[in-house]
Order: C-alpha cells, then structure tokens, then sequence
C-alpha cells in the first residue's frame, strides 16, 4: 500500500476516534443537562416561585465566588499536565495550596455578608448557618469536584471526565427526589441540608478515583500564578455577567419572572454543554498544537469552528421546539417560562463563535489575551445588561444579553487574528 492511502487511512480512523469519544463525551454532558435540568423541575415544583426564586438568587451568588476559588490554578493544571504528564505532581499540590486558603477567605465573607440580605431561616443563627453550608457545598465542595474532571481531561482519560460529570448530576437529582418527592421538603432551610450530603458523596468518590495519577507535590509553580490570575479574572467576570441579571431582576422584578427566567437560562446553558463536550475534548491536542505558536494550530481551530457552529444550531433549535413542554414538567406557575426560553435560546450561536477563539488562544497559553476578551467583555456586560435589566425589565435584559454576546464574538475573533500574526512573524521558519 502506497503512503497516500495510509496516511488517509489513519486520518479517517483518527477522525472516527474523535467522532466516538466526542459522542461519548456529549453523551455524559447531555445525560447531567438532563438530570440537572430534573433536579431544577423537582425543585421548582415542590419549591414553588417564591422559595425557588431564592434559591436561584442564592445560587446566582455562589456561582460567581466559585471562579474565585483556586484562582485559575486548574487550568494551568490542565495545560501544563497535557503538554508534559511529568508535571502532574506539582501542579496538583499547587492547585490545592491555593484552593484551600481562598475557599476559606470565600466562605468567611460571604458568610458574613449574605445573612443581610437573603433570609433562609428567621432565626438570625440558623440563617448563618445555613449559609455557611449553602456556601461551602456550591464553592469548596464543586471546586473539588470539578477539579478531579479536570485532572481526568489533562490525561486524556475522558471516560473517567464523563463519569464524573455524570455522577455529580445523578447525585444532585437523587438528593432532590429523596428530600422533595420522598420527604416533602418545600423550602431552601431544609434542601440546603440534603445538598450538602450529596455533593460530599461524590467529592470523596471523586478524590478517590484519581488516586492512580500520584500524589501531590506541595509547592507554588511561580510562573504559574500570574496565567492562572488571567484565566480566573475574566471568569470570575464572566461569572458576574451571567448573574447580575438574576439579582437585578431579584430586586426589580416579581418572584414569577426571577423563577421563570432562571429556567429559562438554565436550560440554555445546559444546550450549551453541547459544545462544551467538544471544547473539553479538543483543548488538550490544541494545546500540544500550539506549543510552539498560535499559527500551527489554525487549520485545527478552523474544523473545530465550524462543527461548533453546527452543534449550537441544532442545541437551539431544539430547544425551541420542546419549549411548549416545559409548563407540563416544571408547574403551571411559571407562566412566562415558554416565551423566556424561546427568545433566549438563539444566544447559544453568538456563544458559540466567540468561545472556539479563546478556547484557541487558551490553549495556546495565550491567557493574557484571552483574558482581555473575557474581562472586558463581562465588565462591559454585567454594566449594560444590569442597566437593561434595571430600568427595562425583561426586554431590556434579553436584549442586552444578544448585544454583549455577538460584540464579545467580533472582539473575540479580532484579537484572535491579531496574536496569530504576531504568532507567525515571530516563527523561527518565518526568519
């Protein structure tokens, strides 16, 4: 057999090898998105608006201090480890050395501050408490979890990846069924307790698991700190973006519209774990692409584009024809659900052409620019939707939404240009 064929032979086979392991890894997230978005109907029926809307609210908080926790070391982790396997020991212990300490700092204040505001329990005592365990199982407990899928994606082990993601989803639906459906918890107080329990459960399982790939090395990797600086700032940013609008329309809003809104976001961000099962199954080969320059990997970011596009269509489209179901499964209650989830479920595509560029320039250890895009963009964002939100609630926050995601895209894609020619000019073939 000549060379040709061969060569076309083992890329077919190696096309199909991606093929399989991305259904796989679509599968699992598919699978969570599906158990998540149960565990939301369970808890939005037994919860009814006004307890749902605050724990969505509460939840909204705790997903933007989770970015604080660790302080981008994971995805140095994740680089580092898929560009040399060798380092795997030091970069875990450098991740749990800053885990640790900012987790703590997190939950003290927030501990501190939250009680103020939000009122789980009317006893002054149990409300802190309570809390500081709402706090502590959505900010330390997921970090961990989350940390273990990603120490499975940086060995190219995805099955264990898969299994982990899915895992924390069954965990999370079981401990609604049993404490909503099986013992008849109607309010945040007494779920906050069951919540916990889950999300140790699976903690420790994960921990467990990844016990084969060594033990810890506890020391700082210095050059390290400033790359995981840039990868958590915008993420923490990002994270306030995708939040202020909850807690605005918390303010000016009805519990209904706060409810009814929240679902409607989140099965959006569940169709986009469609294109996260790409993301976190081609980030590791880009990565070792790239090593030595943006510019190698563009013919890979080009495929990766375009099959990112198909999967966001198809999500969307989805999930505006099923919208019509959503009343049968999460209570009649939620009467502005169907309207929130079909407007709001295009903005995927926008998503989804500004997320294959920073996932590129990522990979390539580019974080400082990457972190341009997606802390300006969030800062810009969280000001213009919290003002659309503000004074022209719902619209002006839909449409502020669609505004910030497409400018993101165009920013994205121009910055994304501008480092791979300086890529290029830089390249010892090129001098």
């Amino acid at each position: 057999m000549s060379i040709a064929p061969m060569k076309m032979r083992f890329q077919q086979l190696a096309s199909f090898k991606m093929a399989r392991t991305y259904v796989a890894s679509g599968g699992s997230l598919v699978l969570s998105a599906g158990a998540q978005l149960l565990t939301f109907a369970i808890l939005a029926r037994w919860f009814g608006v006004d307890q749902f809307s605050l724990f969505v609210t509460l939840m909204a908080v705790a997903n933007i201090a989770v970015h604080l926790c660790g302080l981008g070391a994971m995805e140095s982790l994740l680089r580092r480890t898929a560009q040399d396997p060798s380092m795997y020991p030091k970069l875990l212990g450098h991740n749990i050395l800053l885990t640790l300490p900012s987790a703590f700092a997190i939950i003290v204040i927030g501990s501190l501050v939250l009680p103020h505001y939000f009122k789980v329990s009317d006893d002054p005592i149990a409300n802190f408490f309570l809390i500081t365990l709402m706090m502590t199982t959505n900010i330390f407990l997921v970090r961990v979890i989350v940390l273990v899928e990603q120490i499975f994606i940086a060995h190219e082990k995805f099955a264990g990846a898969n299994a982990t993601v899915l895992s924390f989803a069954i965990a999370r639906t079981i401990a609604a069924v049993m404490a909503c459906i099986v013992f008849g918890v109607t309010t945040v107080a007494s779920f906050i307790f069951w919540q916990f329990a889950a999300h140790v459960f699976v903690a420790l399982g994960a921990i467990y698991a990844i016990r084969p790939y060594g033990r810890p090395e506890f020391s700082i990797v210095p050059e390290e700190v400033r790359q995981g600086l840039y990868f958590s700032i915008p993420f923490i940013l990002r994270a306030t973006r995708q939040n202020v609008d909850v807690m605005v329309l918390n303010i000016v809003s009805t519990a209904e519209i706060v409810a009814s809104y929240s679902v409607a976001r989140r099965i959006v961000e569940s169709s986009y774990l469609s294109i996260d099962a790409l993301n976190r199954l081609v980030y590791p080969g880009t990565a070792k692409v790239a090593v030595n320059g943006l510019h190698y990997a563009w013919g890979r970011v080009q495929k990766v584009f375009w099959i990112t596009i198909a999967i966001a269509f198809s999500a969307a489209l989805v999930v505006f024809l099923l919208a019509p179901l959503l009343p049968v499964i999460f209570g009649k209650g939620y009467t502005s659900l169907v309207d929130f989830t079909r407007v709001l479920c295009w903005v995927i595509i926008p998503m989804a052409v500004w997320v294959v560029a920073i996932e590129a320039l990522g990979a390539s250890g580019n974080q400082k620019y990457r972190a341009w895009i997606l802390g300006g963009g969030s800062i810009f964002g969280a000001i213009f939707i919290a003002l659309g939100t503000w004074f022209y609630p719902p619209t002006g926050t839909i449409v502020a939404y669609y505004n910030v995601e497409i400018l993101t895209a165009l920013v994205a894609w121009g910055l994304y240009f501008y480092v791979m020619k300086l890529s290029r000019a830089r390249s010892p073939e090129v001098t």
